[in-house]
Order: structure tokens, then C-alpha cells, then sequence
């Protein structure tokens, strides 16, 4: 285990948001889909050492070293032009670690802790370490009692579903959109292993919230919203239904030009799903 290493690509020690009560996030670096709409382009993909970000950095937090970018984080401000320098959405800032390191982080916060969320980019395309991390804290007396949860975008098969759920608590599944076309346009991929995996991890009981990122003119036709509530429906009507609306922040290119999800549009949404006999539909506190 000691050997197993993610590529991490930031780390919140207290969040709120990301499952329930306070939870460390680790947000590792790398995802499986090219949504043009993302929020966190520079979680996407894996720095390739070419170096345009060193010039952008006007702390001198990063090096060329052996061919390879070095990141000093004493130097660092978090002014994060790095970040958009890159000309491949990575992140120099990464970290490199081991599931000893986590766990002697979860442990210096241990008092103010709920669970431990993965999260990313895509979490699952770093499995053997997501698996490694959350048997290690079940098998931990000191951290046993923290809840283990994975946000997703369910781009796996139901072979590596087997190998994580029975140490995974629960799930944050993301679904893009319902037509495959639709889908494809946001993400560059099909959705048919995302719609599987709602099933095969609503069947086991880990499906803790399933999460629909409205993107108006994208995903928000009358159709989307009937198929959204059909899915549901098909899986639980008390599964817990977040919501979320495209906003600006973060977001590069074509899509900064894409309109804003209003709080009138969410709350419509939301609206129409209630009345279809969903009962957990969550909307956005915040709207950027």
C-alpha cells in the first residue's frame, strides 16, 4: 500500500459541501471527460513538463529540475497564473502522495471531521489509490468512524464499481445530461457507463446525491427535465436530487460566451421535479 501514489491537485482540510457534515476533499489531478463548460479546467489534465508555466510565476515557486517542473510551495502566493499559463488545463501545483501522507493529514484534523470526500478532476481514474486510502482509514481504529465518499462522474464499469463500493460510504454522481448527444457535446463522451453506474451504485444503497449541472440552452430542454425525472424515478424518489447552475467562474473558451443558469431557472426546475414526487431536490445557496 505504502507504495500506491495519487496525483493530487489541491486539498481542503474542512468543507461543507462536498457530502455530509465537515469533510477533507482531495481533489486529484487528471479526468476521463472534455466538458468545455468545466469549473475547474486546471484539474483536467496532467502536466507534461513543458514549461510555459515558470515565466508566468512572478513569485519563483517553479523550476525546471531534471526535465521535470518543480513546485515550491513556500514560495508560493496562490496567485494561480500558473494555472492559466497552461496551455493543457494542468496544474504544476500538484502533489505526489501517498496514502501514509493522507492519513497523517486526516489525523492532524481528525477532531473537526465528518469523512474524507475524492474528488477531482476524476477520482476514479486514480482507483487502486482510492481504494488503498479509504481501506486504510476503515482499517484505522483512530479513523474508522469518518465516512468514506467519492464524487464522480461515473465513467466506470461495474468491475471497478465491485472493488470500490464496499469500502466507499457513498456517492456524488454527476450526470451531464440524459441524451447521449447532449451528453456528448458537454463531455465529450457517451453517457451510457454514467446512467449504469447510477443503477449499479443505487442498488448496493451508496447513492447518496445525484447531481445535475443545468447549462442553459445545453441540458435545460423539457425533454432533458422529463428523462432527469424518469431516472429518479427509476431509482428512488427519495434519492437526493443537487441541482447546480452554470456559472462563469473558472470556466475557459467557447463556454465563457455560453449564458448563466438563473436562480429562476434552478428554481423552476426544482419546482417541476417536487411536483413529479421528487422529495430531496437541493438547489445552490450561492449563485457567482
Amino acid at each position: 500500500m505504502s507504495g500506491i501514489q495519487a496525483t493530487v491537485s489541491k486539498i481542503l482540510t474542512f468543507s461543507c459541501v462536498d457530502g455530509p457534515g465537515n469533510r477533507l476533499v482531495l481533489f486529484l489531478q487528471g479526468c476521463n471527460f472534455a466538458c468545455p463548460g468545466c469549473h475547474n479546467p486546471h484539474t483536467v489534465g496532467l502536466c507534461n513538463d513543458c514549461g510555459d508555466c515558470i515565466p508566468a510565476c512572478p513569485q519563483g515557486a517553479l523550476s525546471l529540475v531534471g526535465g521535470h517542473i518543480a513546485f515550491d510551495p513556500s514560495a508560493c502566493d496562490q496567485c494561480d497564473l500558473c494555472l492559466r499559463a497552461c496551455p493543457i488545463s494542468a496544474n504544476p501545483m500538484v502533489q505526489h502522495l501517498e496514502v501514509a501522507d493522507v492519513l497523517a493529514l486526516i489525523r492532524d484534523n481528525r477532531a473537526f471531521l465528518n469523512g474524507v470526500t475524492v474528488s477531482g478532476g476524476e477520482a476514479t481514474l486514480q482507483l487502486k489509490f482510492v481504494i488503498a486510502l479509504f481501506t486504510a482509514i476503515k482499517s484505522d481504529p483512530d479513523l474508522a468512524g469518518l465516512s468514506c465518499f467519492v464524487d464522480t462522474n461515473g465513467h466506470l464499469g461495474a468491475e471497478a464499481w465491485a472493488r470500490l463500493l464496499p469500502v466507499t460510504d457513498g456517492v456524488m454522481l454527476d450526470i451531464k445530461a440524459l441524451s447521449t448527444d447532449r451528453h456528448r457535446a458537454l463531455t465529450g463522451r457517451g453517457n451510457a457507463k454514467s446512467l449504469a453506474s447510477a443503477r449499479i451504485v443505487q442498488a448496493a444503497g451508496k447513492l447518496y446525491e445525484l447531481r445535475y449541472l443545468m447549462v442553459p440552452g445545453k441540458n435545460d430542454q423539457d425533454d432533458e427535465i422529463a428523462a432527469l425525472i424518469g431516472l429518479v424515478r427509476a431509482l428512488g424518489d427519495d434519492l437526493r436530487v443537487k441541482l447546480n447552475a452554470f456559472q462563469h467562474h473558472g470556466v475557459r473558451g467557447p463556454a465563457r460566451d455560453w449564458p448563466k443558469m438563473s436562480r429562476d431557472g434552478i428554481e423552476a426546475t426544482a419546482t417541476r421535479l417536487r411536483a413529479a414526487g421528487l422529495r430531496k431536490v437541493v438547489t445552490p445557496i450561492v449563485y457567482l
